[in-house]
This record gives C-alpha cells, structure tokens and sequence, in this order.
C-alpha cells in the first residue's frame, strides 16, 4: 500500500488522456461505487492506562461502497458503508492493540468542475461500531463501542468513457480520543 498514491495518480492521469470530452447528460442524477485505500491511525497517549505504553501507530487497507445523487454539476448527497479493516500494533513488548472499525456515512458533496477533472469536497457524520482488542501473554482484552463522529474528504476526479468517475480522494476523521485518523482512497462509481 505504500505505492498508492504514485499508482492512483498515473492511473487517474491515463485514464483522463483516454477520455476526450466529459458527458453532458450525466451532470445530475444517481451513483453507485466503490472504493480501496489505506487506513491510518495514531494514538499518542492513552488515556485510562497508569503504565508507560509505546504508541499506538498502525495502517491496514480498507474499501468501502456508496452511492449518491447529484443533483446537479456542484451540489450532491451520499451515503457510503465504511470498513476501516484491522490496524495493529505492538504497544508493549508482546502485548498487542488491534482496532477495527465499520459503519455508515452520510455527506454532502459540493464539486467544482474543470474541464474533464472535477474538485470536490464532502463533509458528513461517520456513525460507526469499534471493536478493540488487547492480546498479551496474560490472554485477550476485547472492547466494543459505537458512536458518531465528524469526518469531511477533499481529492480530485475524472470521468471517462463518459459515465464512469474516478477519484483520488484523503479522509480525516474526527474520532475521539485518537490523536490522527485519516485515509487514502481510491473510489470509481457508475453515474446513470
């Protein structure tokens, strides 16, 4: 996952090239997609714990789903499910923290067209279960919890073959108690 972001943008850039003009007629309406990134997420201090921990800094890949309408070039809405995988890390000596988060978010999409490429930002609630789980020679610590937090988006998009819309997009979310939370995605939706 480390060569992502290089593969994203030459992908994105050689599709645009395959692309000539971007369609009229999908200006508004439904989307469906999908999507592929790499999680990331950092704790520094933990709170609750009286002993000295290493910090808690690890990455796995996550995909999620959507879909949208747009209603029309600039303005949308969307709702996507999101499974940030299973980020672990090695907290203490073979003491191990694993966290995996999933869940539901609904944005609104604001798009700034420029020629065949498109600007966009989103902004919305992600309401999500977490399950943490410690794993020490002295057993297993599993803890659940579920909550909403704020997340918003920013990257760039093409579309090609006239209906097809890719994108770049990073991620931060705004989870509590979590010094830095964010990802990287690569998504493509249909637009009908």
């Amino acid at each position: 996952m480390k060569h992502l972001l290089p593969v994203s943008l030459a992908v994105v850039a050689a599709l645009s090239i395959a692309s000539t003009a971007q369609a009229d007629d999908n200006d508004s309406g439904f989307y469906l997609g999908g999507g592929v990134g790499q999680y990331n997420i950092e704790v520094d201090d933990f709170d609750d714990v009286t002993t000295t921990v290493e910090n808690y800094d690890s990455d796995d890949t996550a995909w999620k789903v959507f879909g949208g309408w747009r209603m029309n070039r600039f303005f949308g809405v969307e709702l996507a499910y999101i499974n940030l995988g299973s980020p672990n890390d090695e907290i203490l000596p073979d003491t191990f923290v694993e966290i995996e988060t999933d869940g539901f978010a609904p944005y609104a999409v604001g798009t700034l067209p420029l020629g065949p490429f498109e600007l966009f930002a989103k902004a919305g609630y992600f309401f999500h279960e977490t399950d943490a789980r410690v794993t020490s020679p002295l057993g297993t610590l599993t803890e659940s919890d579920s909550g909403e937090d704020f997340t918003w988006s920013a990257g760039v998009g093409v579309t090609v073959f006239e209906t097809f819309n890719l994108r770049l997009e990073y991620e931060q979310f705004d989870f509590d108690n979590i010094d830095d939370s964010n990802a990287l995605w690569l998504t493509g939706s249909f637009r009908f």
